[in-house]
């Protein structure tokens, strides 16, 4: 298993965006299975958002300087994200916005996805190189070890709370 930090990400963006898919197609009246998908999206998205918010974005910032406008749009589209999976979390399939918020996340996470992919990560891989990659990748498994898998727990609590007061 690869621990280039970008193809760690990738990783993780191909599951999530998997997850989305199988929610679109789900059907109206699927309320179980879209609870059910629903559920995985808010663990994938904040064990991913943690991660990168801890390991990956410092560490692009710290090395790469000319990046950091792109970094600091990274976070405030993880901020829009943190919040509408905590509005999530509270909701049951059976609510009004239940299919409206979760396709403003959809649309949102898409948008953030493609940005990094396609803009951001060839920069990273260009300024820092594979053994730095490699490193970051490491410090990342690491952190998923660790991170917070439901917005509820003090971990995730504490980068929504950070995001909103900053």
């Amino acid at each position: 298993m690869s621990t280039d930090a970008i193809v760690l990400l990738k990783d993780d963006h191909q599951q999530i965006l998997k997850t989305f898919s199988d929610f679109e197609a789900a059907g109206e009246n699927a309320l179980k299975t879209k609870q059910r998908l629903v559920d995985r999206m808010i663990e994938l998205l904040t064990v991913h958002t943690y991660i990168e918010n801890e390991v990956m974005y410092p560490r692009v910032r710290e090395l790469v300087p000319d990046l950091e406008d792109d970094v600091l749009e990274s976070y405030e589209e993880h901020h829009v994200a943190d919040l509408l999976v905590v509005e999530l979390a509270g909701l049951t399939p059976e609510a009004e916005r239940f299919d409206a918020k979760t396709t403003v996340l959809i649309e949102n996470v898409r948008h953030h996805i493609a940005e990094e992919e396609d803009e951001w990560f060839p920069k990273v891989r260009e300024a820092l190189g594979r053994s730095v990659l490699q490193e970051i990748g490491a410090d990342m498994l690491e952190a998923k070890k660790k991170a917070p898998r439901r917005p509820s727990q003090p971990s995730a609590l504490k980068k929504t709370i950070d995001a909103v007061i900053k």
